[in-house]
């Protein structure tokens, strides 16, 4: 038999699903996916369900449901006075991983390079090589996730085709400012470039910090790709419904990769998700207000189990040192150890690094009960002997 994609086929399980297996195994409290624990607001899922049993249930457009699509548009005018025309420049998809897949498969040509910031999420890397492009890794430099300026222009060349960003950033729970993103935006204008912005946490953004898009800087608005998720921003990941907003020249050449992978969405997921989209502003403002107390439960419980807490101003995640622990071994020795004796699971930040590995960290989620965020707590505190 033929061997099968060779991009793939190296590939292992993902580290969620590994350390999932392994907290299932061992009754551990599971901080290592990020998904919340409760099932989403009432009023939303009430639309949907409506909608499921009013119909329509057949194949919605391609591009989706105009409803949500007009909702798109209103938010981005909304939130970041971001004018977009709903009818060319927003389409939605089966998540923002697929959104992601389409606007590399669709942007990217074989042996283009694709200029990433690294620690990134774990599909980036697989859908850039799948596409044929080339990745030019940035690390972010700690303590403080600060971007390099040399080090990112120089990522950049004549073959640079485009930049994928993540902001607010996971795993390292960085918001971008402003100067960082007129860096980024600097650079793809004279590399004559395109953005790809994974913005899945827009709203998730804490400690006074504000989330820019790249969109909104000046000379990027014909430039960018920006995706956005119901499933963070309506704590329904897995409805898995995405979207993105694009002049229409981008939008137009993602879309021609979004018909062959899942052509569309839910009709009924889409109905809810306009709604929810439509909330007024005490609901965005809560939910961030919400997320940043759950952030602070957690990170003083770690603190007092021994943990070096780093600042975490956005996303549902937080990172710890665990070297002040006394533990030398590396981050996936350690997530393991904690799963597996302490009853906590949480993810190694190495998953997140190719060119660089940083293996002394540790991610934890924090969008969860605050009982079972005081309860992971107590458990490593236990653990660790300082409770």
């Amino acid at each position: 038999m033929k061997a099968p994609n060779q991009t793939l086929g190296h590939l292992g399980t993902t580290i969620f699903a590994v350390m999932s297996a392994l907290a299932q195994e061992h009754k551990a409290i599971n901080l290592g996916q990020g998904f919340p624990d409760d099932e989403g607001p009432d009023d939303v899922r009430e639309i949907a369900a409506k909608a499921l049993l009013d119909g329509p249930n057949q194949y919605p457009s391609m591009m989706g449901v105009p409803a949500l699509r007009q909702a798109v548009a209103e938010n981005n005018r909304r939130f970041y006075g971001l004018d977009i025309d709903w009818r060319e420049e927003v389409m939605v998809t089966s998540g923002a991983t697929e959104a992601l897949a389409a606007c590399l498969l669709g942007l990217l040509n074989p042996g283009d390079e694709v200029v990433v910031i690294e620690p990134l999420y774990d599909s980036y890397l697989p859908i850039i090589r799948l596409a044929g492009a080339v990745p030019r890794v940035v690390t972010l430099s700690m303590p403080d996730w600060s971007l390099p300026r040399d080090a990112l222009a120089a990522a950049f060349s004549d073959r640079t085709k485009l930049v994928l960003m993540n902001s607010p950033m996971n795993p390292t729970a960085k918001v971008f400012d402003e100067a960082e993103l007129q860096a980024i935006a600097d650079l793809v204008v004279r590399y004559d470039a395109l953005a790809v912005c994974d913005e899945v946490y827009e709203h998730l953004v804490f400690s006074g910090h504000r989330h820019i898009p790249l969109m909104s800087v000046p000379g990027m608005r014909e430039r960018t790709a920006r995706i956005g998720s119901a499933g963070k921003t309506l704590s329904l990941t897995g409805w898995k419904v995405g979207y993105i907003s694009a002049a229409p020249a981008i939008l137009g050449a993602i879309a021609k990769a979004h018909q062959f992978l899942t052509f569309t969405t839910p009709p009924n997921l889409q109905t809810g998700v306009a709604y929810g989209l439509g909330k007024d502003d005490s609901y965005f403002e809560g939910l961030a207000s919400q997320m940043e107390a759950k952030r602070d439960i957690l990170a003083d419980g770690l603190r007092r189990a021994g943990f070096d807490v780093l600042e975490s101003d956005g996303t549902y995640f937080m990172n710890v040192d665990f070297r002040s622990l006394g533990f030398n071994g590396a981050d996936d020795e350690f997530c393991k150890l904690i799963t597996r004796e302490a009853g906590v699971a949480a993810v190694p930040v190495s998953a997140f690094c190719e060119s660089r590995p940083i293996t002394h960290l540790a991610r934890f989620c924090f969008c969860k009960k605050d009982e079972i965020l005081l309860e992971a707590s107590d458990r490593l505190a236990r653990y660790f002997g300082s409770a």
